[in-house]
C-alpha cells in the first residue's frame, strides 16, 4: 500500500552559477557557468505529513553538484534533515527524500542522481526578512541571498515563470552575498560575487 505524504512551506537556494543561472532559462540544457553547478536548497515545512506522522515545523536541505549540463544527470546528491525531528519523523522524511515514496524526490533520483551520498542530521536556521533569505545548516552549509527588487515599486521581487525547477514553476530571482559548503566530500566558499539565488513557496506530494 502506498504511504501518502505531503509537504508544504517555503524554499530558498543559492548556486555557484553567475546570475542568472543558465539552467533556469534553458530547461536546463545550457552549460552552467563553471565546470560544475553546486546548488544548496533549504526547505521549511510549514505543514506536512507522511501517513500519520506529522512533519510540521521541520526543515530539510538538498545538496546538488552537477556536471556542465544539469539535464545530463549523474549528479552528486545529498540531503540533510533537521535534527529537531524525532526518530519517527527522521525515518518518514528520510524515505521521502531518498525517493522511496514517489513524488519530486523520486523523479530526481530516477532521472538525475548518479552518486547519492546519503542523509545527514543537523540543526537548521532559516530566516525570512522581506526580500532576504539566510540559511545555515550546522557546519555543513550556509548561504545568504537577496531578492532582486522590481522597478515597479511594488516591493516584490522580479520573478520567472513556467520553469522546470523542482521547488516551484514560479521563482523569485535573487543574488547571493555568500555561499558555503563543507560536507559530503564537497567544499565551496563564495562571498561578494552576486552569484545566483531563488526563493519560492513549495508544495510536494506523492
Amino acid at each position: 500500500m502506498t504511504t501518502g505524504w505531503t509537504l508544504k512551506g517555503e524554499y530558498a537556494e543559492s548556486c555557484n552559477c553567475d546570475y542568472l543561472c543558465p539552467c533556469i532559462y534553458t530547461n536546463p540544457q545550457g552549460e552552467v557557468t563553471h565546470d560544475h553547478c553546486t546548488a544548496l536548497m533549504i526547505y521549511r515545512i510549514d505543514s506536512g505529513r507522511c501517513a500519520d506522522v506529522r512533519l510540521d515545523g521541520l526543515h530539510f536541505a538538498l545538496v546538488i553538484r552537477s556536471g556542465k549540463v544539469m539535464a545530463d544527470g549523474n549528479w552528486i546528491f545529498a540531503c540533510v534533515i533537521d535534527e529537531e525531528a524525532d526518530e519517527t519523523q527522521r525515518a518518514a522524511l528520510g524515505r521521502i527524500l531518498e525517493g522511496e515514496l514517489g513524488g519530486r524526490p523520486a523523479m530526481i533520483h530516477q532521472a538525475l542522481v548518479g552518486d547519492f551520498r546519503g542523509i545527514a542530521f543537523a540543526p537548521f536556521s532559516f530566516a525570512v526578512d522581506d526580500l532576504d533569505r539566510t540559511g545555515e545548516v550546522g557546519s555543513l552549509l550556509s548561504f545568504a541571498i537577496s531578492g532582486v527588487p522590481s522597478r515597479t515599486g511594488s516591493g516584490l521581487p522580479v520573478t520567472i515563470d513556467n520553469t522546470a525547477h523542482p521547488a516551484n514553476s514560479r521563482l523569485a530571482l535573487a543574488r547571493s552575498s555568500e555561499m558555503h559548503l563543507h560536507g559530503f566530500g564537497l567544499d565551496l566558499d563564495m562571498s561578494g560575487l552576486g552569484n545566483n539565488g531563488h526563493f519560492a513557496p513549495f508544495e510536494w506530494s506523492d
